[in-house]
């Protein structure tokens, strides 16, 4: 009975250690932390101070910021944000498909997120 109870504790402790990670979900965690910093890096560039506020609100131009540059700044800041997010969202379609074992999907996720972070500002 020893030697029944002893493999039984095995294969349920067996079946509770973590499975290896798949390939696909290497690149998701190698991609989520670029997209982290994308996303940090749009905040921090549309992020302003009162000298760039004022500028963008035509008052000329303030701290040696001008208004049109500080514009382009924005503009910028927000379409690596939107490419940012669009990769998160890729990144997450990827692992609901390394999760039920489509590695096809997961694969072509993951360079709909690498294609996003590569066309950011």
């Amino acid at each position: 009975m020893t030697r029944s109870a002893s493999l039984a504790c095995a294969f349920v402790f067996g079946l509770a250690a973590p499975a290896p990670a798949s390939p696909c979900g290497d690149a998701i965690t190698a991609l989520d932390g670029q997209v982290k910093a994308q996303a940090r890096t749009a905040i921090s560039a549309s992020t302003s101070g009162k000298a760039a506020a004022g500028a963008r609100e035509g008052e000329g131009e303030a701290g040696g910021v001008t208004g049109s540059a500080v514009s382009e700044k924005s503009a910028q800041a927000g379409e690596g944000g939107d490419k940012a997010m669009q990769a998160r969202v890729a990144l997450d379609e990827a692992r609901t498909a390394d999760k039920k074992g489509d590695r096809a999907g997961c694969e072509a996720a993951v360079a709909r997120a690498r294609a996003q972070l590569a066309t950011a500002p």
